[in-house]
């Protein structure tokens, strides 16, 4: 489900728009659709919350959220508001792993064609998390463990997802995880960050100039239109990621990345 997609805590979802987006079972459809609004929110919500989103009626919210609570997809916190339970996590990770297998041979290609580590990330809560890499074959090359989170701030394929929210959201989520300086080249100030957000939309491309790790560069781009939100990058030491080898990475990036968003829709 990508960023873009999907629709703001503020912007309700019609009741019948749940009960016939796939004509599929009702139920499955509400309880997803309530799931996604939850994961849209940061993890958590109220039930009035779920009710703004979805155009559901609360009696009907309240036995569906009592069900995902029972099977642990969901979980009540003690101020009463609801949140993603812990029985998600496994299908995260195995979801991940298959998106991991669909995305390497792309992975790959952007290896062959750039000859620097090729990535794939999303965001997962307020992080991003590394699904996918295939490394450079250069002795000295970038390696980000598959699995790392991190802050969406200070990487170029967290800026990338974050271009596809409204400023509004994109602001209020690292808001939430708080913008420290990983090194001294981070944007910490929430005024400069939304303006390099107008940068990636306009390019089409983020980039990460040491801004999460000093002496290396990074181009992200977003996979628009893919069932997920996430971003696809190559990574490498400045003293071969030059500026001029931006300029040629950036298309190729993109053309990998709207490639890789046709075949996971062909999957889904």
């Amino acid at each position: 489900m990508s960023a873009s997609q999907t629709p703001h805590m503020d912007q309700p979802r019609p009741a019948a728009e749940t009960a016939r987006r796939s004509g599929g079972v009702q139920s499955l459809d509400r309880a997803f659709s309530l799931l996604e609004i939850m994961a849209e929110a940061g993890g958590e919500a109220s039930l009035s919350q779920l009710a703004d989103s979805s155009g559901l009626p609360l009696p009907t919210i309240h036995r569906i959220i009592r069900t995902l609570v029972g099977n642990g997809y969901v979980r009540q916190l003690p101020s009463r508001r609801y949140a993603l339970g812990p029985r998600l996590i496994g299908l995260g990770d195995k979801a991940a792993q298959m998106l991991g297998t669909w995305a390497r041979p792309h992975l790959a290609q952007l290896v062959e064609d750039l000859g620097e580590t090729a990535n794939l990330a999303m965001l997962d809560g307020d992080k991003v998390i590394y699904v996918a890499q295939v490394p450079s074959p250069h002795a000295m090359r970038m390696f980000t463990e598959v699995g790392r989170r991190v802050l969406p701030h200070s990487a170029g394929v967290g800026k990338a997802l974050l271009s596809q929210l409204s400023d509004e959201d994109a602001l209020a989520t690292v808001r939430r995880t708080g913008m420290p300086a990983a090194t001294e080249r981070t944007i910490t100030d929430p005024d400069a960050f939304l303006a390099e957000l107008h940068r990636i939309r306009e390019n089409g491309y983020a980039i990460d100039d040491g801004e999460q790790e000093i002496g290396v560069r990074c181009v992200a781009v977003p996979v628009k239109d893919a069932p997920s939100g996430m971003a696809v990058s190559i990574s490498g030491p400045e003293a071969r990621v030059s500026w001029d080898f931006v300029d040629r990475a950036a298309p190729i990036v993109r053309s990998s990345a709207t490639l890789l968003a046709t075949d996971l829709n062909n999957q889904a």
